[in-house]
């Protein structure tokens, strides 16, 4: 698709749709919206949303997903990272401090009721 998102593709729910690869997941949404008892035999791909297989062909497509391979290999380096190293390249993002006391509001009470 990211080689040439011009190419066409055919729906997996009707197959005389045939969409631009820039456009497929949008019409796969609206597509599914549009005939939900087709889109009830069908199953997504645990590694590839755009892949819908009739339920009875799931197990076959995950063995031979081509996308598999893409997901196993972010598994293996992932696993071959000391547990140090899976740390560092997690998110650095922190939390900004906050300057609420409520604890000292409390004790410094006012005596207004709280108003909604």
């Amino acid at each position: 698709d990211m080689l040439d998102p011009e190419r066409l593709i055919q729906c997996p729910l009707v197959k005389h749709h045939w969409i631009r690869a820039r456009r497929f997941p949008y019409h796969l949404v609206k597509c599914k919206e549009s005939n939900p008892e087709i889109a009830k035999k069908l199953a997504t791909c645990p590694f590839n949303a755009r892949h819908l297989v009739p339920q009875a062909d799931l197990s076959d497509h995950i063995m031979k997903c081509n996308d598999k391979a893409f997901v196993e290999q972010d598994v293996v380096s992932r696993s071959c990272e000391s547990p140090q190293e899976q740390l560092n390249n997690g998110s650095t993002w922190q939390a900004p401090p906050c300057a609420e006391d409520w604890e000292t509001d409390l004790l410094e009470g006012s005596e207004s009721p709280f108003v909604w």
